[in-house]
């Protein structure tokens, strides 16, 4: 087994309630990292905080918050600080998708996906930089998507931040590396994940779903959400330690760009 180094290092991820970001938690925990995770919804933050617990036998911090509040931002920062003394690891996860076409997006559309997919990442690397720096380095994942890279017509405004967040990315992998800070962005095809699920009928058969949009991709599957757990452990371990600033794709090679 391949030893990622990862062993008490501590670690956000955003949107972790749920789908991709509950399964990167799950397996950076079985990496015996303490790991935080964050939602809106208490109930199912708290919930799924148990829930990995007997999984892994790791504790998990859960603390709600909203990431397009500024406030929710740093009271997040300050609980695990105050519980595990810093942050080596962030992965900001938290998003929904919204695809539109442009004369059906508002200005306060526009500024809610802004807030949630640009801002929360920025505002939170903003938080937690210094204190990598104080820590000898750290490790930013900024979980964006295709359409950042290749937009397809009616894919606004998510195309858009998340092309933004592949070019934040990038700036603060150059701004940083001296520092030892690794920030590199996962751009995700169809993968499984909640979202998806909220998209078919209540008693609605998933397996024939994820079939019928797999049959899209060229591996022809819908990826797995431990798939991407598994991307994230490795890109934030220390057999990852001459990669950053790179846009990985996770899509099955659906992706028309490399």
């Amino acid at each position: 087994m391949m030893e990622l180094g990862l062993d008490g290092k501590v670690a956000i991820i955003t949107g972790g309630s749920e789908g991709l970001g509950r399964a990167a938690a799950e397996r950076l925990a079985r990496e015996n990292v303490r790991v935080a995770i964050c939602a809106r919804r208490k109930d199912v933050l708290e919930n799924a905080a148990a829930q990995l617990k007997a999984a892994t036998g790791k504790e998990v911090l859960a603390k709600p918050a909203d990431v397009t509040r500024a406030e929710d931002i740093q009271a997040l920062v300050d609980a695990v600080v105050a519980r595990w003394g810093g942050v080596d690891i962030l992965v900001n996860n938290a998003g929904t998708s919204a695809a539109n076409p442009f004369l059906d997006i508002d200005d306060r559309a526009w500024q809610f996906d802004i807030d949630l997919k640009l801002m929360a990442a920025v505002r939170l690397s903003r938080i937690v930089v210094p204190i990598m720096k104080q820590r000898g380095g750290g490790r930013i994942i900024n979980v964006t998507n295709l359409g950042g890279k290749a937009p397809q017509a009616k894919g606004l405004p998510t195309s858009v931040t998340r092309a933004a967040g592949i070019n934040l990315t990038k700036s603060l992998s150059k701004e940083y590396a001296a520092d030892g800070i690794l920030v590199n962005t996962i751009c995700i095809g169809l993968i499984k994940s909640a979202q998806w699920e909220r998209r078919v009928k209540p008693g609605g058969d998933m397996e024939s779903y994820y079939r019928e949009v797999g049959a899209r991709v060229p591996l022809g599957r819908v990826g797995e959400a431990h798939e991407f757990g598994d991307l994230v452990a490795f890109l934030v371990s220390e057999r990852a330690a001459f990669i950053t600033g790179t846009a990985i794709n996770l899509d099955g090679g659906a992706s028309a760009v490399v």
